[in-house]
């Protein structure tokens, strides 16, 4: 970056810009515009981001984000504990929930099969699902994987595992209805497209 922006400047530019959706201009106009406003909310901003860090962790059931663990959801006695909704991303919790029509448990995978990222099962939250099938009364699982090659294909690698730890039996397979757009994320549908999704979901 030209030497007419001070070094402070561009590590904020460089920082913000390795955030998802952010470009080299959208950055830049974050920065800048910290520069302009008052104290109070760069420093209101770096104790969020501090706390966020220092505050939250992985549920060890679920593993969504959360702050006490379990979290609130695991622990909500309310809840129907033999559903359970797989999603890709604590982001499509949040999308789910906005429904207010879900009313079980959910499992956070953290991502989806991806060979051209490098990214395999392993990666994901998928064994810690079958150890939850196998210990638990659950008696349905909706995959709730994103449409699209990589969310389908995840998909079909649990309904694999789950055949190959003899699981299959005993729990049911469903897949959100493809009222969902093919390539779109949960987290951008809207609370009726989302539970009409889920109001006619489909075995797999």
């Amino acid at each position: 970056m030209s030497k007419a922006v001070p070094d402070s400047v561009t590590r904020l530019i460089e920082a913000f810009a390795r955030l998802p959706s952010i470009g080299p201009k959208t950055a830049s106009r974050l920065a800048y515009f910290l520069l302009r406003s008052p104290d109070e909310l760069s420093e209101t901003l770096a104790q969020a981001i501090a706390q966020l860090k220092a505050t939250t962790q992985l549920c060890s059931i679920c593993y969504n984000i959360t702050e006490a663990d379990p979290c609130p959801i695991c622990q909500d006695t309310e809840r129907d504990r033999t559903m359970i909704a797989v999603v890709e991303e604590p982001l499509d919790v949040m999308a789910l929930e906005r429904t207010g029509s879900f009313k079980g448990r959910y499992h956070v995978l953290h991502g989806v099969i991806s060979p051209r990222e490098g990214i395999g099962p392993e990666d994901l939250k998928v064994q810690e699902l079958i150890e939850r099938v196998r210990l638990g009364d659950i008696t349905e699982l909706i995959l709730g994987t994103n449409p699209g090659l990589e969310g389908d294909n995840t998909a079909y690698w649990i309904k694999r595992e789950l055949e190959a730890n003899r699981l299959s039996d005993s729990v049911k397979l469903t897949r959100l209805a493809r009222g969902l757009p093919t390539g779109a994320d949960l987290e951008y549908a809207d609370s009726v497209t989302l539970m009409r999704a889920l109001q006619g979901r489909q075995t797999l």
